[in-house]
């Protein structure tokens, strides 16, 4: 008898987010080019495989007891949990916001073969 076909999918982390410590993580900034150099200074360090940047979407915040109105550029960051710390402060260090929104949700559910794509750009 023959040995089995080997399974690539067994070698793939598992789709389950939590179990294999992926997240998306969110922040904001207020111009376009800043969204560019935060993904772009991300992706290159590895610290995220890819980045998404939303733009424009209006913000309405509370600041220093006033109630603001801001145009922002959201950037989604897609990473691992293993990754987060220095994705956040990277963040921190470059971003011009006093508080930047750095807001992170786990992955529950992806496809095998995109998660094991993070897994590998981030490593």
């Amino acid at each position: 008898m023959a040995d089995p076909e080997p399974n690539p999918a067994a070698e793939l982390p598992d789709p389950g987010g939590q179990s294999a410590g992926f997240l998306t993580v969110m922040t904001t900034t207020d111009s376009e080019d800043r969204a560019q150099r935060l993904a772009r200074g991300a992706v290159e360090g590895r610290l995220a495989a890819c980045a998404q940047i939303s733009a424009p979407v209006t913000s309405v915040y509370r600041w220093e007891n006033a109630v603001e109105t801001g145009r922002e550029w959201q950037v989604l960051f897609k990473t691992t949990a293993a990754r987060y710390e220095v994705l956040e402060a990277r963040i921190r260090a470059t971003h011009d916001y006093e508080t930047p929104e750095i807001i992170a949700t786990p992955i529950t559910r992806g496809g095998a073969d995109y998660l094991a794509w993070i897994a590998k750009e981030t490593s």
